[in-house]
């Protein structure tokens, strides 16, 4: 499984992503790979999985279809890292 977080850098809402991240690799050992929308990879990644709202967490299948989403607002860790690699 794969988990992406969608959100930007500079934002009112980077803070405390960061701090969700740097959290969520705390507790479990594990990485979280995260998306910037406004970069060419990451608009192509916001299209692809239809990401309109900051921050969206997209927990994916092995092959790329989507399980779960987040929009707007962090889940708790426990939620994610069920998700997670």
């Amino acid at each position: 499984m794969r988990v992406l977080v969608f959100y930007k850098p500079v934002s009112e809402t980077a803070r405390s992503v960061d701090e969700f991240m740097h959290e969520f690799t705390r507790r479990t050992g594990r990485t979280l790979e995260t998306v910037d929308p406004e970069s060419r990879e990451g608009s192509i990644l916001a299209v692809t999985y239809d990401v309109v709202e900051y921050p969206t967490i997209v927990a994916l299948r092995d092959d790329g279809s989507e399980l779960t989403r987040w929009r707007g607002t962090l889940p708790t860790i426990s939620e994610v890292s069920y998700y997670g690699e």
